[in-house]
């Protein structure tokens, strides 16, 4: 390696390494903040707490590091080109892309390092990191009860619509299922408006002191006729107490790793692997509802052939073919349900059905029809479920060989930039560099976000912020090789002065300009 290129070289790693731990720092205090509520008042060992931030920044990676190159490229260039150390290198006949050489081949290596990376590190850390939140999320009861979803506790699933006090353990708007140990099902409903989580002496036992509500169970009665009325009895309270044991929250242990994840926590292999399965299961369950429907509204009968219609209809009403009158009656029905096709005209099948069973068949028919559509819907929704996984499996999958990519064209975007504004430090370049990575970021935001409920494709969900920095980089680099501005505004500004200049609104240029 010559001296110019370790020179080079050093300098871009001096700033790269500096950048890069300032973020890491900011990063962890933003961690910090965020998680503080899970943290805060758990009486967690600091090695805990130090391993669930090591966990969680290694998923920070795909932020950071983009931007550090961004930034450092920006600064590193920027510096070269304020201190004139670009016209001496130009004088001596080095060009840019020369100059950029060691950087490139230096970027290039930390793409493929990036990709691996992405690949089994944070993988393996956001296995981790999601199975230390699960534990730690059961260490305290309050931490065990979500807002607005069912949590299963004990003997007790219980939901509240709101979590407050310092340790969150006041509850609003509190629903209780008691779980019945001789009879199936849930028969013993509380509710009440507010709760509040007491921990006493025995540490297996917390108190929820439940304030203005009402107990509500069910009696199965064994007569199939008063079961149908569905009796209960209705207690009403202004405070009830609830003991329940957490014997079992008690012995959480953080080390557990029974938890899985169905793509943040999966390599590459593992994704496509999934993707396939995922994809079959899909497909199948899609034919088998269509066929399932289709039997059930009859609309495959539809497409029999005619003849074997005619011939069965033919038979339940005992059409003889030899009788002239018959045969055209015959006719005439064929000719009002059956179109010169050959299928069914379903508006004209009642018509040969009498008179006074219109009104039940019309009756059966809307309520078959609100049965099904009601059935659709949801299914819709199940299906749109599942192909809203399928798609954040596969843009996962995408995103692992985009992430290194993504670092070799910002360094194409950031080093000629900074070749052009030729201004270092943490002024000018670090204000460019942030509103480039805001519009690389949001344009991931938005694509990601579009490629999971289907408005475009995974691939380009994961590729279309390095695809729209690509062409600006080429540019950039042709700009800065060529030794002009960002935007040359002559090309514009030009046609307007000659415009100007014949309509005599501006003097014209003297000979010597």
């Amino acid at each position: 390696m010559k001296t110019l290129d370790r020179y080079i070289l050093f300098s871009f790693l001096r700033t790269f390494l500096s950048v890069f731990m300032i973020l890491i720092l900011i990063f962890t205090l933003y961690i910090v903040w965020s998680f503080i509520k899970d943290l805060a008042g758990k009486d967690l060992d600091i090695i805990i707490i130090a391993k669930f931030i090591f966990y969680i920044l290694p998923s920070l990676v795909p932020l950071i590091l983009p931007l550090t190159i961004l930034v450092t490229s920006i600064m590193t260039f920027g510096n070269f080109s304020e201190n004139y150390e670009f016209a001496t290198m130009k004088s001596a006949g080095i060009s840019l892309q020369r100059a950029m050489g060691s950087l490139i081949v230096f970027i290039v290596v930390l793409g493929y390092v990036t990709y691996q990376f992405s690949n089994t590190v944070i993988p393996w850390a956001e296995f981790k990191s999601l199975n230390l939140r699960k534990n730690l999320a059961q260490v305290k009861p309050a931490m065990a009860i979500d807002e607005n979803r069912f949590s299963d506790i004990a003997s007790y699933v219980i939901k509240v619509e709101k979590k407050t006090g310092e340790n969150e353990e006041i509850l609003n708007n509190v629903i209780i299922h008691e779980k019945s140990q001789k009879l199936s099902g849930n028969h013993t409903v509380i509710k009440s408006k507010t709760g509040e989580l007491i921990s006493g002496n025995n540490p297996n036992l917390v108190s929820l002191v439940l304030n203005d509500g009402n107990y509500y169970n069910e009696i199965p009665p064994k007569n199939y006729k008063e079961r149908q009325s569905r009796p209960f009895v209705k207690t009403s309270f202004d405070e009830y107490v609830l003991n329940i044991d957490i014997s079992e929250l008690n012995k959480t242990d953080l080390t557990d790793e029974s938890a899985t994840h169905p793509y943040k926590a999966l390599n590459t292999d593992e994704l496509r692997t999934h993707l396939d399965s995922f994809s079959q299961d899909y497909v199948k369950n899609i034919r088998i509802y269509n066929r399932l429907m289709n039997q059930r509204n009859g609309y495959s009968n539809l497409f029999k052939d005619s003849n074997k219609k005619d011939k069965i209809r033919n038979k339940k009403r005992n059409i003889s073919v030899n009788d002239s009158n018959t045969q055209q009656v015959a006719d005439s029905i064929k000719a009002k349900v059956i179109d010169p096709k050959g299928f069914y005209r379903i508006d004209s099948l009642i018509f040969v059905q009498p008179n006074y069973t219109y009104s039940q068949i019309y009756s059966l028919a809307n309520n078959s029809v609100g049965t099904l559509i009601r059935e659709i819907k949801t299914k819709q929704k199940i299906f749109a479920n599942k192909t809203r996984l399928l798609n954040r499996v596969e843009l996962e999958l995408h995103r692992k060989y985009a992430l290194g990519i993504s670092c070799i064209v910002l360094f194409f975007v950031g080093a000629p930039l900074g070749a052009i504004i030729r201004k270092g430090g943490l002024g000018l370049p670090l204000v460019v560099s942030i509103l480039l990575f805001l519009a690389y970021h949001f344009f991931g935001i938005f694509a990601g976000n579009s490629s999971e409920t289907g408005g475009i494709s995974p691939f380009l969900g994961a590729w279309l912020s390095t695809l729209v920095m690509m062409p600006l980089g080429v540019y950039l680099t042709y700009r800065a090789t060529t030794d002009q501005g960002f935007i040359n505004t002559d090309a514009v500004t030009d046609p307007i002065k000659k415009i100007l200049r014949k309509l005599k609104l501006i003097k014209p240029d003297d000979e010597n300009d």
